[in-house]
């Protein structure tokens, strides 16, 4: 199956999970997350939009317990993703594709100085492959920060055998879902 295929039947596979059973699972993977990122400081989230596993919680539990969180901001002209440190959930505005995005508050920090990017995912297999929306932003972004630790977070029905993997797709380094941590 080739990943236009593949992103149809997976994002159809989540958008049939009810929002009752998202906001269940996404609590379960958010523990999870919150154990495999206890040993890092500055972490990039992924601000969540629907049906995405909810990070807003982690997000904000990661400021209150002292820790920097940055979340992209899109630029959709470049293909590729503008960092800010995010103080506040109430920060964030819905911009781009419906992404959350502290756009009124920006504050600008180095992707050098992230640790651990959390990444939305449509589909994934156990070799770390993952399946994104397509247009590249974060594989540019990996490419170019390979000191990064990759956690991406995804349902468990987002599984799939085996993901097509280009030459430029980056592999995860940990996969989480409501089943904890897979890879």
């Amino acid at each position: 199956m080739d990943k236009t295929a593949l992103r149809i039947e997976l994002k159809e596979r989540r958008f049939a999970l009810s929002a009752e059973k998202r906001k269940e699972k996404s609590e379960r993977i958010v523990e999870c997350l919150i154990r495999e990122t206890s040993g890092f400081s500055v972490i990039l989230a992924y601000a969540a939009k629907e049906p995405e596993v909810e990070t807003l919680s982690y997000i904000s539990r990661m400021i209150d317990a002292g820790k920097t969180v940055a979340v992209p901001i899109i630029e959709k002209e470049t293909h590729t993703l503008r960092l800010s440190r995010l103080t506040s959930i109430s920060d964030l505005e819905i911009s781009t594709f419906n992404v959350p995005e502290p756009v009124s508050a920006e504050i600008p920090i180095s992707p050098k100085d992230i640790e651990c990017v959390i990444l939305p995912m449509v589909g994934f297999d156990r070799k770390g492959n993952r399946l994104g929306y397509g247009a590249g932003y974060y594989d540019r972004f990996l490419a170019a920060n390979p000191h990064v630790k990759k956690i991406g977070l995804a349902y468990a029905c987002q599984e799939v055998s085996s993901v097509p993997a280009e030459e430029y797709d980056v592999r995860m380094d940990e996969i989480i879902t409501e089943e904890g941590a897979v890879l």
